[in-house]
């Protein structure tokens, strides 16, 4: 029966596909580095963290965003930016995780660290120390801004062309997707495309079904950073199952921004049923106050999941990684003896 195996979560393998770089930040770490050069801090992230939050309207994503940009700010060193990815490396481990892609706007931290170019190295040179002394695979998603110029995003675009095969594995387009047409960043995704990478636009969150139909039809993606809400078109969720496209769905996220209104009402049963591919991702725990291992424990809560589905969210979040194939082959064959231990 669903629901009667109570495996422990933190020790299930699996991989982590959204997660974003400054909100991935230890709330520890933030009142440290704040505290360190004097940055007043809002109470939301303080004595009131997690902070409520919505994005119901424009004002709910200006102060959800308002929040992002001030813990933004007290990255001001690069050992500041190799401890912030090294802890996500270490909370993600102690999470279960086997491998980690994390997903930044270099151009968000181009002024104080020498350029976008300059950032992305330090990014790249950090995630392989980090990996290489935490034991977790790790790789990075270079992502535009879709509250900026479409010119922007073929300029971060050729960027993570650049790099691509060295660390950078993919091409994503994130922040309030109500914002801008998403159609008129293809010409960045084409570029990405070209190289190799993969494409992970976020959509279908803040807005509907056809959120993901463009990202789907215009931008190609191979993964969708959210994408729960295509289970309001069954059409267009049997595509998305047929094209083998990944939904990058963060429970807690939806929650908190006020997409459903509490996890029961998460449709993860409806893709699950449906054949669909998904990862469970933290988003920005910082925000959230949830990491990786809590979104599968609380759609177990939520939806009685039993281990056995528990298990096929694991693999599908491996398998749609980029890690190598051998390293894949030895994940996989884990969340086996995961499932079939006590």
């Amino acid at each position: 029966m669903p629901g009667t195996e109570r495996r422990d979560l933190s020790t299930l393998p699996k991989a982590h596909l959204h997660l974003h770089f400054t909100g991935s930040m230890r709330q520890e770490t933030l009142l440290e580095l704040a505290e360190r050069d004097g940055i007043t801090l809002p109470d939301a992230l303080v004595e009131d963290w997690p902070p409520q939050l919505s994005a119901a309207d424009e004002k709910g994503w200006f102060r959800f965003q308002r929040l992002y940009d001030v813990a933004r700010s007290v990255l001001r060193t690069e050992s500041d930016v190799r401890r912030l990815i090294t802890e996500a490396a270490e909370d993600d481990k102690a999470d279960g995780g086997r491998w980690l892609e994390i997903q930044v706007d270099p151009s968000g931290y181009a002024a104080r660290f020498g350029g976008i170019t300059e950032f992305t190295e330090l990014v790249l040179d950090a995630v392989a120390d980090a990996s290489a002394q935490v034991g977790i695979g790790m790789a990075v998603v270079i992502a535009a801004n879709r509250t900026r110029h479409p010119l922007d995003a073929r300029t971060l675009a050729r960027l993570a062309a650049q790099y691509a095969g060295r660390g950078v594995v993919g091409f994503g387009l994130s922040n309030d997707e109500r914002r801008g047409r998403t159609a008129d960043f293809a010409p960045a995704f084409r570029i990405a495309e070209r190289a190799g990478l993969l494409l992970t636009p976020h959509g279908g969150e803040l807005l509907g079904a056809d959120s993901v139909r463009v990202c789907v039809d215009d931008l190609h993606a191979g993964r969708i950073g959210h994408g729960i809400r295509a289970a309001e078109d069954p059409t267009l969720l049997d595509r998305v199952v047929a094209a083998g496209i990944t939904l990058e769905v963060c429970p807690v996220s939806n929650v908190a921004l006020g997409v459903y209104s509490d996890l029961t009402s998460v449709p993860l049963p409806e893709l699950i049923a449906a054949g669909a591919q998904i990862a469970l991702g933290a988003d920005d725990p910082l925000l959230f106050g949830s990491r990786l291992a809590a979104q599968y424990t609380t759609m177990r809560a939520a939806h009685d999941l039993s281990d056995e589905q528990l298990a096929d969210l694991a693999r599908s979040s491996l398998r749609a990684s980029r890690a190598s194939e051998g390293d894949l082959a030895h994940w996989l064959a884990e969340v086996d003896s995961w499932l079939s231990g006590p």
